[in-house]
């Protein structure tokens, strides 16, 4: 028993010094951004508060414009990936067909190809279709995600087929069953995939650096670039409240949804 004590409490230990390290950065950020430059680097807890950092940085830059464009961005991509991937995970689990499982496998060797060495490729081929400069161009490359449908393929695979049969008795044709039974039963599935892709397209920022050129296609990642060439050096409180106000909606978001979003996972796991 006293062993047992003793492994927990290493364990809480363990975990609350890796919680410590991994929120260390966000502190950082938050003191920094409300505090003036003098104080950046000097922890007195009788620094005068600021808001000022954040006020040169809405004002220094159109970040309404960059919020528009990612909300946009983030909307596109996510609705049409659940869309495409629910149709050909749909295909995958419920009609096989002579070869489907090496095209599965095909589509699972796409996980293996890293997005930066498609960069030039797709800007060729954007580029003939003549979109460079707006916001489908950035979304265009990720319609479709072979991870989205491996794990919803997977979550169908475990649906009761006597839930299929007994709605397929009832009448309902393929996509009624789709949408009324398989869809339903996989919703902590799509919850989990939904805020990881909410998460990677709002960050993402090589292929949108590569494909836009103005203000109004660039997304908030794109944006804050401006921040990181000044002259006369790094202003870390300009950079960390510009940092802020990006992630903001991330953070507001996980915070109200964290229970739902580690259930999910739990929830989603592969089987």
């Amino acid at each position: 028993m006293k062993h047992l004590s003793l492994k927990l409490i290493a364990l809480n230990l363990t975990a609350w010094t890796l919680a410590a390290l991994w929120i260390l950065p966000l502190v950082y950020a938050v003191w920094t951004a409300v505090h003036p430059p003098e104080y950046a680097a000097t922890f007195d807890l009788f620094a005068p508060l600021t808001l000022d950092n954040f006020v040169r940085v809405w004002n220094s830059v159109p970040f309404d414009r960059y919020f528009i464009n990612t909300v946009m961005l983030v909307l596109f991509v996510v609705i049409s990936q659940f869309i495409v991937c629910t149709l050909a995970a749909y295909a995958f689990a419920v009609f096989p067909f002579r070869g489907s499982e090496w095209l599965f496998m095909a589509v699972l060797v796409q996980m293996m190809v890293m997005p930066e060495v498609l960069l030039v490729r797709n800007y060729a081929t954007i580029s003939s279709m003549g979109l460079v400069d707006t916001i489908p161009a950035i979304a265009l490359p990720y319609l479709a995600s072979a991870f989205g449908i491996f794990l919803f393929r997977q979550a169908f695979k475990s649906v009761p087929k006597e839930l299929d049969e007994a709605a397929r008795m009832e009448g309902a044709g393929p996509m009624q069953v789709l949408w009324r039974v398989y869809v339903p039963l996989a919703k902590p599935t799509y919850l989990a995939y939904g805020l990881v892709m909410v998460a990677y397209h709002w960050n993402n920022f090589l292929w949108p650096l590569i494909i836009t050129n103005s203000v109004t296609t660039r997304p908030i990642t794109v944006g804050l670039q401006v921040f990181s060439t000044v002259e006369q050096g790094i202003d870390w409180p300009t950079i960390t409240a510009a940092t802020l106000l990006s992630v903001a909606p991330l953070l507001i978001a996980f915070l109200i949804f964290q229970r739902q979003f580690v259930q999910s996972f739990m929830r989603s796991g592969i089987r």
